[in-house]
């Protein structure tokens, strides 16, 4: 029987409907990613002419910028969605007096960068192996952290085309906001919300505790992180990363959960048969509040959303996040 589930961060309501993946063409194969031209790829170590100045570079020997060298390296978008400008975090809703600006028009400031994750033309995290999937990450935490003043700093990697990406050379992008979007602020409040009830727990530690308690949308554990399909998974094979021990912002010190997310990688591309197209983010804590936990959010795009999803706003997940997660822990990496 089709299930409503509300999410306990976000508030999102989703139908998990797990009889609609026994119908047709409900789950089709994912298709293998073709290689990088590495002649074509302008993110390739030696091709440093072919991007905007760089903004930050990981280079363990030294060296010039703009000069082969690096492990990781940050420039701004070729195509800005913000202005690089200061933002000053204004609502353009709060202005003047009597009726509210109907219309409302602001510079979109802030910052767009690029963050290349490896030198080596490659398109996935899985493939930059444990090693440099972590000196990635370590990058993507020192990029947010120059961003420290932003409203809120939304770091995003786009995976495979259907995933919205442009380039197929592994990479991320960093958005610094002057605002902080409705749907990180309703979380925000969520967190404050249940510190106040619980006097003085965490929102997502205890949904942590619980997920680990009951097991049946574990997909695995290390040291520093756990990996859950998540209760109400917007989408088949949704996977979100949490650390251990909660802490309010990604930028934070502490583990990344590097290792965790590699091996979730390789179990989702064993599940499938290849790495679907994905988006994944980093939900990290607004300016300013601290009842708040980072997360690592992965959806893969297997499906399309449709009238359902894209007018009521109500997300339709026809794969049960606790099958998933089966399939997850009993998958191995494909050889």
């Amino acid at each position: 029987m089709p299930e409503l589930r509300i999410d306990p961060a976000s508030g999102l309501r989703v139908i998990v409907a797990a009889e609609r993946s026994e119908r047709p063409g409900a789950r089709s194969p994912v298709a293998g990613r073709p290689p990088i031209d590495p002649e074509s790829d302008p993110f390739r170590e030696g091709h440093e002419d072919r991007t905007p100045a760089e903004l930050w570079a990981l280079r363990p020997n030294g060296g010039a910028p703009d000069s082969p060298g690096w492990k990781v390296r940050a420039v701004p978008n070729l195509y800005p969605a913000l202005h690089a400008a200061d933002a000053d975090g204004a609502d353009p809703l709060d202005a003047g007096r009597g009726d509210p600006e109907l219309f409302a028009v602001r510079p979109a400031s802030g910052a767009h960068e690029v963050v290349v994750n490896t030198p080596e033309s490659v398109s996935s995290l899985h493939d930059l192996g444990v090693e440099g999937l972590a000196v990635a990450m370590d990058a993507w935490r020192e990029r947010m952290r120059a961003h420290e003043d932003a409203a809120y700093v939304h770091l995003i990697v786009n995976e495979g085309r259907e995933a919205g990406a442009s380039l197929p050379h592994s990479h991320a992008q960093l958005y610094a906001l002057g605002f902080v979007p409705s749907a990180v602020a309703r979380e925000r409040e969520r967190f404050t919300a249940y510190r106040d009830r619980t006097q003085g727990r965490n929102l997502l530690a205890d949904v942590l505790q619980e997920e680990v308690r009951r097991r049946d949308r574990l997909v695995a554990v290390d040291a520093d992180a756990v990996a859950i399909c998540p209760f109400a998974s917007r989408v088949p094979f949704q996977l979100q990363l949490l650390p251990r021990a909660p802490v309010a912002r990604f930028e934070d010190e502490g583990p990344t959960g590097a290792a965790l997310l590699h091996q979730v990688l390789g179990r989702l591309a064993g599940a499938l048969g290849a790495l679907p197209a994905f988006n994944l983010w980093i939900r990290t804590a607004p300016r300013g509040a601290e009842p708040f936990c980072w997360r690592v959010d992965l959806l893969p795009r297997l499906t399309q959303p449709a009238g359902l999803e894209l007018g009521a706003g109500v997300e339709l997940c026809a794969f049960a996040p606790e099958r998933a997660a089966a399939e997850l822990r009993s998958a191995q990496p494909p050889a």
